[in-house]
């Protein structure tokens, strides 16, 4: 299937219209050239909590300078007032949302999983977590549940897809049953739900989440969503970005709890390509070309974080069956994989749309940053004026930008502005502050994340000191 794939994939590119050379479009040397202002927003840090040291668990040396590779934070659903943050290392953390209190909850290294983050811990390793709806209800079906998003070693399994490409390594969703969901410390079963081939070693797979608007009855609840990546290299050289034979380079929805006979977990009914033999049923959204990092606002509506080439970082907003367009796309932009006869990586005036895809609600150029990070619409109380913000970072740069989250348009871009970041006082940046040297250029990275607790205030998670500072308003 993989070789008639690929076969298929080249002859499309080849069989491209050429365009006659005094027709062909330019590049876009500087595809946005407004620039991102600062707002009128400033917000102060204070410390919440420092995440342990942890080693590289299957390199003997650090891929670079950071203390603890934390990656998200988010709260439990069973109103224990509890934070989950996890370490790309195999570690996952609670943290009590009052005191700060810290405990290690599950150590991945220490089960016969195959767990194996050699081959870019980068971004391979314990990239999600996800907590069932009814973690704490005891009596449902989804009782001390939890799921991982983990990468393994090609041969340790097999996959459900492109288990014949899976040259570099293999990501797993493993669910967890704790004995007691109460404890602070994880004991109890583990099983394998999903697995799929990876032929390079980055764009893995990235968050975990279940929709928290979604309540017992509707047909949402309980439903996992989780984020892949188009499997690595540049340009997608397998093309996942608009295949639709394997849920790569997009966002997957399945039923942890459904699987029916062999099967380990459940197609829900309406997912929107459940019906069409030409889609991979797990398929929810696809043409994206490496969604990190996604949340819900507790309305229900998910913003999509995707990590662009070379040009373009996308904010979206999730619709089920949308194609965003990577690879023929990147932001409102063409590419050269959309046009043909052009040379790739800049990006080109969009021509007019024959297709029926889905733009992004925001976007900036690498004059402003380099990779988009994560995300979350503010609902804390704390810092009233950024209340219903959608907030988002630059992991390499450190800058903090914010868009207002009503009404967004897809294709219509928001206009973003930058958050002002005070330490100790005084207005600076995050690589400038916190950061540690970058292994992908000179100077600082700054290894920037977001999460979010209970009540909706905001944190950012430094990777090169491991430490969570809760945002506050500014003196």
């Amino acid at each position: 299937m993989k070789i008639a794939l690929t076969i298929l994939s080249t002859t499309f590119i080849f069989n491209m219209p050429l365009l006659a050379a005094d027709s062909r479009p330019e590049p876009l040397s500087d595809p946005i050239p407004q620039k991102i202002q600062k707002g009128d927003i400033s917000v102060a840090l204070n410390h919440f909590v420092q995440i342990p040291e942890s080693g590289e668990s299957a390199n003997p040396e650090r891929t670079n300078a950071a203390r603890a590779r934390i990656q998200a934070m988010t709260p439990l659903p069973d109103g224990s007032g509890r934070l989950v943050v996890n370490d790309l290392r195999g570690l996952l953390y609670l943290i009590t949302e009052n005191d700060g209190q810290l405990n290690l909850f599950l150590d991945v290294r220490n089960y016969d999983i195959d767990f194996d983050d050699s081959m870019f811990p980068n971004e391979t390793g314990l990239a999600g977590v996800a907590f069932h709806p009814d973690y704490g209800r005891e009596g449902a079906e989804g009782y001390g549940k939890l799921y991982t998003a983990i990468s393994v070693s090609s041969d340790s399994g097999v996959a459900n897809y492109l288990d014949d490409n899976a040259e570099n390594h293999e990501s797993v969703i493993r669910e967890w049953t704790a004995t007691d969901p109460s404890s602070s410390s994880f004991s109890g079963s583990t099983r394998e739900i999903f697995r799929i081939g990876q032929f390079d070693q980055n764009h893995n797979i990235g968050t975990l989440a279940f929709n928290p608007a979604a309540a017992p009855g509707d047909s949402d609840y309980g439903m996992l969503y989780a984020s892949l990546g188009d499997g690595g290299g540049a340009n997608d050289p397998m093309e996942f970005g608009q295949s639709t034979t394997e849920p790569m380079s997009g966002i997957l929805r399945i039923d942890p709890l459904g699987g029916e006979d062999e099967a380990a977990y459940g197609i829900p009914s309406d997912n929107p390509f459940v019906a069409n033999p030409s889609f991979a049923p797990e398929i929810w959204a696809y043409g994206l070309r490496h969604p990190q990092a996604f949340s819900f606002d507790r309305d229900g509506t998910m913003y999509i974080c995707d990590i662009g080439q070379t040009q373009i970082e996308e904010v979206n907003i999730g619709v089920a069956g949308a194609n965003y367009g990577w690879r023929i796309r990147e932001g409102t932009f063409a590419t050269a994989f959309g046009i043909g006869g052009v040379r790739p990586n800049p990006v080109y005036p969009k021509p007019a749309d024959a297709q029926d895809l889905t733009y992004p609600v925001a976007q900036f150029d690498h004059d402003e940053g380099n990779a988009i990070s994560s995300g979350f619409v503010y609902r804390g109380s704390a810092i009233p004026e950024l209340q219903g913000k959608f907030v988002f970072t630059d992991m390499v740069t450190g800058r903090v930008f914010y868009i207002d989250a009503g009404n967004l348009e897809p294709g219509n871009p928001a206009t973003i502005l930058e958050l002002r970041v005070e330490f100790f006082g005084f207005e600076r940046n995050v690589a400038d502050a916190l950061g540690f040297p970058n292994t992908y250029s000179r100077g600082n990275r700054a290894g920037l994340r977001l999460g979010i607790d209970s009540v909706g205030e905001l944190y950012f998670l430094t990777k090169g000191d491991g430490m969570i500072r809760r945002m506050v308003p500014a003196s």
